[in-house]
């Protein structure tokens, strides 16, 4: 019995199964990528903390630790948030003036309850990483209203402020700062959902397979009947 009437499902299944399952290997493939890339970031956290360089570079000196010490001038601003664990407060961001360089330190959470007056003129000593957080969505993010402001734009916040455009997000500090919470950076906003996707696509692979296998079936018994 000739049996060219299954050669066009047949290829249909073929070639669907096949890209499904690529889909699923180049999401593995994108998987890999994300945990090196994760696994850069949590070394460059942890390492032994620097001095903060020269000229710092955004593409070379993301996440580098650093140990800065300087005093606090008084300048901050704050950016809204909040925390599972204390409810809404803020990110405080403060001018930190050291070797006659003025930089952003951001010093932690403060609950929106909690009332902080920094300490300013007395040495401090941050030890934190340097970071260029990507919050400010041009569409979506509102302007500042005086010192509040809705995410980390740093390029802005030290034009207003008259610093360099370098963040050093607080990890420790010599003193501690009062009423504010250190709030490191670390790699848990970074999403890598690669292997639940891989998992969809190759769940959708076998999905195809098996109702090609069954549209062959109806097919070959139909034209036998």
């Amino acid at each position: 019995m000739r049996r060219y009437h299954l050669i066009f499902p047949l290829c249909l299944g073929v070639l669907g199964f096949a890209l499904l399952t690529g889909l699923g290997l180049w999401q593995l493939q994108r998987l890999a990528w994300k945990d090196a890339i994760i696994t850069d970031i949590e070394r460059a956290l942890d390492a032994a903390p620097v001095a903060m360089p020269a000229v710092p570079d955004p593409d070379v000196h993301q996440y580098l630790a650093v140990d800065v010490r300087g005093s606090l001038t008084g300048e901050r601003v704050r950016v809204l948030t909040s925390r599972q664990e204390a409810g809404p407060g803020y990110r405080v961001i403060a001018v930190l003036e050291t070797e006659g360089r003025r930089l952003l330190a951001d010093l932690g959470f403060r609950a929106e309850s909690e009332q902080v007056q920094l300490v300013t003129g007395e040495p401090i000593r941050i030890v934190g990483n340097v970071h260029w957080p990507d919050e400010h969505d041009p569409l979506f993010t509102p302007d500042p209203e005086g010192d509040l402001w809705f995410a980390r734009d740093v390029p802005v916040m030290a034009a207003v402020l008259g610093v360099e455009p370098v963040l050093v997000v607080r990890r420790t500090s010599e003193p501690d700062v009062d009423g504010v919470a250190a709030w490191p950076v670390d790699v848990s906003g970074i999403r890598n959902t690669h292997l639940e996707y891989a998992i969809t696509w190759f769940g959708l692979a076998a999905v195809w397979l098996l109702m090609t296998g069954f549209w062959l079936h109806r097919l070959r018994w139909g034209r036998a009947a």
